[in-house]
């Protein structure tokens, strides 16, 4: 049994079905591998082997990323996938924070390395003359090592939603782990098309779209997410599986809804942090089943829905995953409800989403012994998530641990605010986050995002807000910002530390503001924004 992603790739090498598909061209498995083998023989030649082995890539969903991944697990070298959204010092501190002693990247992404700084970098432009002779004159390949199962495949950087993104370490085996689970589950071979839309340079895409095609032998059709053009792609590659992560499937569901839609080949949506509702709606409107599940980059915590899993609930974890106390060490209660199913027990039934038996398949952070350590305490991973567990054992996430809302003497986590907030039929997206409040200490604040072409009035939310029994009267957002869209990561994670730094204002959208001790919302004055 294959326990890398080399020797799954090898495997593949006399395989004459289709394994890319890409604006009209086509590679077989073979021509693929083959391709795979010339890039790392041509990236050997010019790499210096006394230095760690690592080749960036700079690079979009393309046929040029899938090969670079395929070269570096074929010729034994490490790749470190680079954000491509990173701009300047960011995008610098990257790419030396990983080592890279190589990056490759295209006439796309080249401009993005103008002006910084990258001491010892060797940058391979994959667009030009000069990689094509690269390509010709390379020799028959002569891998730099033979990986191991836990040996490190990529250098994966975390989404940075609380931080600076930090690169994981993640091993060979995670591939061969869950790939042949869910190619099985979903019933994908050869003939299959695998919609990858979610950045290649982030583990969602590979732990949920990569494997899967090179464990079951389908085809791979990498693609650049767009809800505008998402439907013709999928037609058009005659797509039959796709992966997600974070909000793609309401930036689809706000599109204008067709009588045809589910005329489609699309069988699964495979993915995490979709809501209900959107799960619900994309499942009717396209035709398809969606699954959707959760798990870190760091992959030390896997929680899978069910069958009956509860509305607002992920699903249940691995026996090793439960909700802990981070100050206390201990497991928190189960979380209560009242008869309109609020959460009476917040303050005691929320904490940290953890690994009790440690990291799992988490080899730490690279070259951050201290971030290590940070998710590392006291024989367990923590995993800067907040949740709480029911009677049955479901798990509801709450949000992130910075996420807590001190407000007139109550604790609020935001989880539970943004998923009553979807209820209201116009909103296609949100995020709850406090603001400072003289009075109350932190103020609810929510950003919303409208579906395409309804309008919302105050008054209507205000009614709408009423009619939720499970909604505390201090979860009532003292302000509404009404934006077309909210600032989110390369992975479709909303960033509540820039909205937070920009507080109670409109943005580039409108506001609204709750008078004080009331229901009713106003339109903010120019001189409030």
């Amino acid at each position: 049994m294959a326990e890398t992603v080399t020797q799954l790739l090898q495997a593949r090498a006399d395989d004459d079905n289709l394994a890319i598909t890409y604006e009209g061209r086509q590679w077989t498995w073979r021509e693929y591998i083959r391709d795979a083998e010339r890039a790392a023989s041509a990236i050997l030649g010019v790499a210096d082997t006394q230095r760690p082995l690592h080749v960036g890539a700079l690079l979009g969903n393309t046929p040029d990323m899938l090969i670079a991944l395929a070269a570096g697990a074929l010729g034994g070298y490490v790749t470190a996938g680079i954000n491509n959204t990173r701009r300047g010092e960011g995008l610098a501190a990257d790419i030396v924070r990983a080592d890279c002693q190589i990056l490759l990247t295209d006439a796309e992404h080249r401009p993005l390395l103008d002006g910084l700084e990258l001491p010892g970098v060797t940058v391979l432009d994959t667009s030009t003359q000069q990689w094509v002779d690269m390509l010709s004159g390379a020799g028959e390949l002569t891998p730099h090592s033979v990986p191991g199962a836990m040996d490190t495949f990529m250098l994966i950087f975390t989404s940075g939603t609380s931080g600076n993104p930090k690169p994981v370490q993640f091993a060979h085996l995670m591939i061969p782990f869950a790939g042949p689970v869910l190619a099985d589950k979903y019933d994908i071979g050869p003939g299959d098309v695998c919609y990858l839309s979610m950045p290649l340079f982030h583990s969602a895409a590979l732990m949920g779209g990569y494997c899967v095609a090179l464990c079951g032998g389908a085809a791979i059709a990498p693609a650049r997410f767009s809800a505008s053009t998402f439907l013709a792609d999928i037609r058009r590659y005659n797509a039959t599986y796709m992966n997600y992560v974070g909000k793609p499937l309401a930036y689809i569901l706000a599109t204008e809804e067709k009588p045809d839609d589910a005329d489609n080949p699309l069988r699964v949506a495979f993915g995490n942090e979709a809501t209900d509702r959107d799960i619900d709606d994309f499942s009717r409107r396209f035709g398809c089943t969606v699954w959707d599940g959760f798990g870190s980059t760091e992959l030390a915590i896997i929680i899978t829905r069910e069958p009956g899993t509860p509305h607002g609930s992920i699903g249940r974890g691995f026996p090793n995953v439960a909700v802990y106390n981070s100050s206390t060490l201990t497991e928190c209660p189960r979380a209560e409800f009242d008869d309109n199913g609020a959460l009476l027990n917040a303050d005691d039934a929320i904490g940290e989403l953890v690994n009790i038996e440690g990291g799992g398949m988490f080899m730490g952070y690279y070259n951050d012994s201290d971030a290590t350590n940070e998710r590392l305490r006291n024989g367990m991973y923590w995993s800067g998530d907040l949740a709480y567990k029911d009677a049955d054992d479901w798990i509801y996430l709450a949000g992130r641990t910075g996420d807590w809302m001190r407000v007139d003497g109550e604790n609020l986590a935001a989880g539970p605010i943004e998923r009553v907030l979807l209820r209201v039929p116009e909103i296609n997206r949100v995020a709850v986050y406090a603001v400072p409040d003289d009075h109350v200490g932190d103020a609810v604040m929510a950003a919303v995002v409208l579906q395409d072409g309804v309008e919302l009035t105050p008054e209507s939310f205000a009614e709408q807000l009423a009619a939720q029994p499970d909604l505390s009267p201090k979860a009532w957002p003292t302000y509404v910002r009404l934006e077309d869209d909210l600032p989110t990561t390369a992975t479709n994670k909303i960033l509540k530390r820039t909205l937070k730094a920009e507080g109670a204002t409109p943005g580039s959208g409108r506001l609204w503001v709750r008078e004080p001790r009331t229901r009713v919302y106003r339109q903010a004055v120019a001189a409030q924004a």
